[in-house]
């Protein structure tokens, strides 16, 4: 630093210091401005110089700055400026003492090289935080500075905690987080797509009890962008001096299912390499896909009841490798409690390194089939006379997807002879829109709750790549080796209004509607139905005369 830089700064410092009774706003300012015209820059506060060749990802601890005096002045010049007069940039603004002020200085300086070019300027947020609002927590404001990335979604494990947030803007508030170990995952904002993810080890740096900001800062396409820094997400301490960069992780897709049936179990917590991955997780419930670390080594997964504290908590752990070329899919499936089930076998997680978010073919649904049921037999799945998945037993997941075509299904579940029928499903893979999806069908719960602790009843469920509940798969029948139309019903008019009349039926004729999602709505006998008090949209119709059972969907408008 210059003498006369020296003492401007002094000068500037001793101004705001000697005022007498001066209210003060306290400021932190952080370069983030990836141009390299501004890679150091000086900063004037009312023609005082305030920070002398202040460096690209750098912080300024929080300082008080004059408040409640009316307009000051705020000048960006290029490094070694001589006075005020040499500023590219400046504005006028009033500080209120009231508040906390983070100023980060963002976008791009010069007039080519860069693709886009937001104008550079301040981005100030008058909420600021010095410290963490709760004891034990770490309280994160996250701000989209990186000029050429699209608007994102900011998520860990399975929750968004920052959605849509486009440049130059800041997340409406602090995210109070329990200090631990995170993995952030950079999305698209559909939430399906990743652009990065990054290691947030907000235990391990020991932020606890602190505020922090963490930036998206640099170029995703630094060769649009005169080859200036890459992307990445880096932390300002309130403390200032150097941004800390969030290591970036490799990361492998993964869905978790629970299809552990056993009571004891019902709602569990699910911990990776010591961190809450999933809260309260619910039998038949599934993840998204989300990102895992990969490629790393050893991960650690644990299950733990729920409401648990820690991973000390855990009745079931295991150690497994990720790798970031593959796609997961883990079921947890099996039986905790030690007596009120039978058979019983352990508890475990059933791991498919082949997954599929999406089906090979648009037209087909591709379909993973996972025997999850206890103490159901080896099976055969069935379509008609066609043999689907042979001689599957519990704990076995299909060797490949299957590719059908996109329709709407009946498919039998028989023994492993093929003569005798467990049950059989209707699977509308048309009516629930899974066009082009790719789906995991699960033999789920338990053919005799009686012997298992009146646990829920055995049915066929699909978890779907997007996550939430599974959706059950509608019983075609509960009666045993009957004769299927596997032709569907006719029906007339369809689209419905009102009434629905079915053809060749008679007085004889049993029918029940149910929804795609297999709640039964309506139940009655003859050829006339009327549909007039249910809601529009996609129904399944079953008709029953005698042992003939004919199946099909219509529509309600």
């Amino acid at each position: 630093m210059t003498l006369k830089k020296l003492l401007l700064t002094m000068g500037a410092f001793m101004a705001l210091s000697t005022q007498v009774n001066a209210q003060t706003a306290r400021v932190q300012v952080i370069h983030n401005c990836p141009d390299a015209a501004a890679d150091s820059v000086d900063v004037y506060l009312n023609g005082g110089l305030l920070l002398d060749n202040f460096a690209f990802r750098t912080a300024t601890p929080f300082i008080d700055a004059p408040a409640d005096t009316g307009a000051i002045r705020i000048g960006i010049a290029p490094k070694n400026s001589t006075s005020e007069a040499d500023t590219i940039y400046s504005v006028t603004t009033t500080l209120n003492s009231a508040n906390t002020y983070i100023l980060v200085a963002e976008g791009i300086v010069s007039s080519t090289g860069y693709t886009p070019a937001p104008a550079f300027g301040l981005n100030v947020y008058n909420m600021g935080q010095e410290a963490a609002a709760t004891l034990g927590n770490t309280d994160v404001l996250v701000v989209h500075g990186s000029t050429d990335a699209p608007t994102v979604d900011v998520q860990s494990a399975s929750s968004t905690i920052v959605d849509d947030l486009t440049y130059g803007q800041f997340a409406p508030g602090y995210l109070n987080l329990p200090t631990a170990d995170y993995i952030l995952d950079v999305t698209d904002a559909s939430g399906a797509t990743s652009v990065r993810s990054y290691s947030a080890p907000l235990q391990t740096l020991n932020l606890h009890d602190e505020a922090i900001v963490v930036l998206a800062s640099g170029f995703l396409n630094s060769s649009n962008n005169s080859y200036g820094p890459s992307f990445g997400l880096y932390v300002a301490l309130a403390t200032g001096g150097a941004l800390i960069p969030l290591p970036p992780v490799n990361s492998a897709r993964v869905q978790v299912i629970h299809n552990c049936a056993d009571a004891a179990a019902a709602t569990v917590d699910v911990y990776l390499n010591g961190t809450l991955l999933l809260d309260d997780f619910a039998f038949r419930t599934a993840t998204p896909f989300i990102n895992a670390p990969a490629d790393t080594g050893t991960v650690r997964i644990g299950v733990a009841p729920a409401n648990s504290m820690s991973e000390a908590d855990t009745i079931y752990s295991v150690t497994t490798t990720l790798n970031s070329a593959n796609r997961y899919i883990i079921i947890a499936e099996g039986i905790v409690s030690s007596t009120g089930y039978s058979p019983a076998p352990a508890f475990g997680l059933n791991v498919y390194a082949t997954a599929q978010e999406e089906a090979t073919s648009y037209s087909n649904t591709d379909v993973l089939v996972v025997h999850g049921a206890t103490d159901a037999p080896t099976v055969d799945v069935r379509a008609g006379t066609t043999v689907l998945v042979d001689d599957i037993s519990y704990g076995t997941i299909n060797a490949n997807y299957l590719n059908l075509p996109n329709a709407d299904y009946v498919i039998d579940v028989t023994d492993a002879t093929g003569t005798t029928t467990v049950e059989s499903y209707s699977a509308p893979l048309q009516s629930l829109n899974l066009t082009g999806a790719a789906i995991t069908v699960l033999a789920s719960g338990f053919l005799d709750p009686a012997m298992n602790s009146n646990g829920p009843a055995f049915g066929l469920w699909a978890a779907l790549p997007a996550g939430g509940n599974l959706v059950m798969l509608p019983v075609a029948t509960s009666v045993k080796e009957i004769t299927f139309n596997k032709n569907s019903v006719k029906v007339s008019p369809n689209p419905a209004y009102n009434t629905l009349n079915i053809d060749g039926a008679n007085a004889n004729t049993t029918y029940s509607i149910s929804d795609i999602m297999g709640k039964e709505l309506m139940t009655g006998s003859g050829n006339s139905v009327d549909v007039s008090n249910i809601a529009a949209g996609m129904y399944i119709l079953r008709t029953s005369n005698g042992n003939n059972i004919s199946i099909g969907k219509f529509t309600k408008q």
